[in-house]
């Protein structure tokens, strides 16, 4: 098992409607019948994952994430029908053809070699069964180029400037082109949502929880404390608050699959 990282669930939380918009769409687009086995791989704390409930009422359904206090959180939504257990995406794996749905929602993105497991998934379904992934697309945006720009100036470059970068992700072209390969139907596409966002500074609050959250991390406290307060005055510049709200657009990249019946 690689190590885990640290996640702060309520942070996480934070804006929790917005983050789970994407989750539900993705979801929305699976037609998946008579499922009996579901598995979500980066589960998180679990909130999205125990609305699959809903969506599949007769399956077992298995939550999957490397960050122990996700987890924590995730565990007041536990069933007969319903667990949760620590393991890496990167390592996970399940006997040929005994899943009937798959679900990564914002993980992936985390992963430089997602596009080399996406074979072991399809070879853990069933025939007929569906894939779905979700991950952002915005490294581009200012949050994101921001983060990377003030992390590699000093002080902080000696200890968060590899950590602000983020790799490369597949765009709906390319997950087409790697899970038709693999025997799927495919069907890819990509979103902007443009979220309001309430409360004072809020997209820093947002990417604390998520993009930035390595480089803090990575920072000794003193740092943390100053890096926060010139990121967060950027942001507040590139996102400024108005009468309504502050303005996100955030892109996001979708691929459904489903494998082709023997």
């Amino acid at each position: 098992m690689r190590t885990s990282p640290v996640w702060n669930p309520v942070q996480y939380g934070t804006y929790a409607d917005e983050r789970g918009r994407p989750y539900a769409d993705l979801v929305g687009r699976v037609r998946a019948e008579d499922v009996r086995t579901v598995v979500d791989l980066g589960c998180g704390p679990g909130g999205l994952t125990v609305t699959l409930r809903e969506v599949w009422p007769e399956a077992t359904i298995v939550g999957v994430d490397n960050s122990p206090q996700m987890l924590e959180a995730a565990q007041q939504y536990t069933d007969d029908r319903l667990t949760f257990e620590l393991g890496d995406v990167r390592e996970w794996s399940a006997p040929a053809g005994s899943i009937d749905v798959i679900v990564t929602n914002a993980t992936l993105q985390w992963v430089p070699e997602q596009v080399d497991l996406l074979p072991g998934f399809v070879n853990a379904l069933r025939p007929g069964g569906w894939l779905a992934i979700q991950i952002p697309g915005n490294g581009n945006a200012p949050s994101h180029a921001i983060l990377r720009e003030l992390a590699a100036t000093e002080p902080y470059a000696k200890y968060a400037k590899d950590t602000s970068l983020r790799p490369d992700v597949p765009g709906p072209a390319e997950y087409i082109d790697v899970l038709s390969a693999e025997g799927c139907v495919v069907d890819a596409w990509e979103t902007t949502y443009f979220h309001v966002l309430q409360g004072d500074n809020a997209v820093l609050e947002w990417v604390k929880g998520t993009g930035a959250r390595p480089v803090l991390q990575s920072l000794p406290d003193d740092l943390r404390v100053r890096f926060e307060a010139e990121y967060g005055a950027r942001l507040a510049e590139a996102y400024p608050q108005r009468d309504y709200g502050t303005l996100l657009p955030f892109r996001r990249i979708f691929a459904v699959a489903q494998k082709k019946e023997s």
